[in-house]
């Protein structure tokens, strides 16, 4: 299973940093960082590869706000996908 997730964000210099700040609690939680893109300056993609489902679903319902804060993300749009 694969997570995708939009993030929207004032500043990229202060997201980048937040979200390196945040790989642990992110690997702890089950979700391995596949690849990350930047779109302009406001939006971050990122693509996890998620090891546990229900970990990583109560990662971002509870411990990702804290990261949000810190980096400044105004939105998020997460999709958790399978394989067709």
């Amino acid at each position: 299973m694969q997570l995708i997730v939009r993030y929207t964000h004032a500043d990229p210099a202060l997201f980048r940093r937040a979200f390196d700040e945040d790989a642990e609690d992110r690997g702890r939680n089950g979700m391995t960082l596949l690849q990350l893109w930047r779109e302009g300056d406001s939006q971050s993609w990122a693509l996890f590869q998620i090891a546990n489902p229900r970990a990583a679903r109560d990662y971002l319902q509870g411990a990702a706000a804290t990261f949000s804060a810190q980096a400044g993300v105004t939105a998020t749009d997460s999709h958790f996908l399978e394989t067709a």
